[in-house]
């Protein structure tokens, strides 16, 4: 059975607890309890999360635990010293210490990053980066394992983090089992990549978007303008007028984006060659895919596949 303490202070962000269900449907599915988990607070009893509800916890004191993890926040703030001395002495004893989100910053200010590579949710990197320059941020990944420390983005990562976790302690199957009880997908790598290039174009109007819907459907044949205008209900001119207004960009570069997004989650998946993934989603061939992805990403499909393999 793992131990796990789950660290949270006034005002932590619930979704942090994603990895305590995670947990809990590991126990289910195994119909047996292979996880354990305590909260943990400085002073124990209530603490109140950021969505106003509050959770009854122990004071943490000298009890060891397997797993340690650091609750997150919706901001960053100062950690007390009495956690921060909490944190180093429990890092002593636990297998495995992690911090979804702005919990890396708790860490980091407890010396056990120094020298390690981490990541944090985007919007936290650069000031994580600036803050403890003696730690290597990177921010591009889903989540970073660095000897006993792992640390992972923010919000559904931790789902992510939690899985990694489940599939490190008791396999694939029962982490694939988990997934599938979420109802999330198993898993995403820890070399994945934070950002979505579909994200970007955020289209304001149902018209667009059914244009980038039929693209999406039609990736890997060639999709000319005037079938996107046809999807969109406007003549050609009215809906390359209306889509670079609405996202941006060009239907030629969205659509180009579109395929180098697809590519990219099929190569994270890491079941399909590139010859096979240039065609499937419409580049024709491996050549073609490389430069789209320099152009779009700034570096080669071959580039992202180490990433994975290495920190997946």
């Amino acid at each position: 059975m793992h131990s796990i303490g789950f660290l949270v202070f006034p005002g932590f962000q619930v979704m942090g607890f994603t990895a305590v269900t995670a947990f809990e449907v590991a126990n289910l599915a195994s119909e047996r309890e292979l996880y354990r988990v305590t909260l943990l607070s400085e002073t124990g009893g209530h603490v109140r999360s950021s969505a106003g509800f509050s959770v009854e916890t122990e004071a943490f004191g000298d009890a060891a635990f397997d797993s340690l993890f650091i609750g997150a926040a919706t901001e960053v703030s100062a950690t007390s010293p009495a956690i921060l001395d909490y944190i180093r002495r429990a890092a002593k004893s636990a297998r495995r210490v992690a911090a979804p989100c702005t919990g890396a910053f708790a860490l980091a200010e407890a010396g056990l990053l120094d020298g390690r590579r981490a990541t944090t949710h985007w919007v936290f990197a650069r000031e994580l980066r600036d803050r403890f320059p003696a730690l290597k941020v990177d921010e591009d990944k889903i989540f970073i394992i660095d000897g006993s420390i792992w640390t992972s983005a923010g919000m559904t990562a931790t789902i992510d983090l939690a899985l990694a976790m489940i599939e490190k302690d008791h396999g694939e199957e029962l982490a694939r089992t988990v997934a599938r009880k979420l109802v999330v997908y198993h898993r995403r790598a820890g070399g994945q990549s934070q950002f979505s290039t579909l994200l970007e174009l955020e289209p304001k109007s149902d018209r667009v978007q059914r244009a980038l819907d039929f693209a999406g459907r039609n990736l890997r044949k060639i999709v000319s303008v005037e079938e996107l205008a046809e999807a969109a209900s406007l003549s050609p001119r009215q809906f390359n007028r209306v889509f670079r207004s609405e996202t941006g960009q060009s239907p030629a570069k969205a659509v180009e984006n579109m395929r180098v997004e697809a590519a990219r989650l099929m190569i994270e998946d890491g079941r399909h060659s590139m010859d096979e993934i240039a065609i499937e989603v419409g580049f024709a061939d491996r050549e073609r895919m490389r430069r789209a992805f320099l152009r779009v990403l700034g570096q080669p499909p071959q580039t992202i596949r180490r990433n994975v393999r290495a920190f997946g």
